[in-house]
C-alpha cells in the first residue's frame, strides 16, 4: 500500500459514497487507475465493506451500555459467544485479556429491554461475573480508523 492508496482510503473512510471520479480528481489520478486501486483494496482484504452510518439516538436506541463478563472456565467461551450473536441488542463483543474475559457492548432503545439483555447475558452458562456501565455521552465516535493521508 503507498500514498495513493492511503488518500484513497482516507477519502473512502469519510464518505463511503464518494463515486471513483470525485476520488480521482482529489488524488491526481484517471478514474480507471483509481477504480482498479479501490479493486485491489477491495480483493486485498482492506477495505472489508461499505455501510452507512446511522444516528442511534433519532432511530430511538439511546440506551448504550458496556458490559464486562467473566466466564468460569475457557470451555464455555464458544456457547457465550453463540448466544451473544443471537442477541440482537448486542452490537459487539469482543474477546478480552484482563479481569474479564469479554466486552460486550449492548444498544436498546429502553431500560426494560437493558435489563432483559443483562439478565440473557448473566444467564448464559458459564457466565461468573459482570460489570455493566450504563454511557452518558460517546465524547469520540469514530466509524473507521484514522488514516494518514500522508504515509
Amino acid at each position: 500500500m503507498d500514498n495513493l492508496d492511503s488518500k484513497i482510503l482516507a477519502l473512502l473512510a469519510k464518505n463511503g459514497r464518494m463515486n471513483a471520479s470525485e476520488i480521482a480528481e482529489k488524488v491526481c489520478l484517471s478514474v480507471s487507475a483509481c477504480i482498479e486501486r479501490i479493486r485491489k483494496l477491495e480483493l486485498s482484504g482492506v477495505i472489508t465493506g461499505y455501510t452507512v452510518t446511522v444516528n442511534n439516538t433519532k432511530l430511538g436506541k439511546d440506551v448504550l451500555a458496556l458490559m464486562n463478563v467473566a466466564t468460569e472456565h475457557p470451555k464455555y467461551n464458544d456457547g457465550f459467544v453463540e448466544a451473544v450473536r443471537k442477541n440482537p441488542f448486542v452490537i459487539e463483543c469482543y474477546y478480552i485479556a484482563g479481569d474479564f474475559d469479554y466486552f460486550v457492548k449492548i444498544l436498546t432503545d429502553n431500560i426494560v429491554k437493558l435489563e432483559e439483555t443483562l439478565n440473557y447475558i448473566k444467564g448464559i452458562k458459564g457466565v461468573s461475573k459482570t460489570k455493566t456501565d450504563i454511557v452518558l455521552n460517546a465524547t469520540v465516535s469514530q466509524p473507521s480508523v484514522y488514516i494518514d493521508e500522508n504515509a
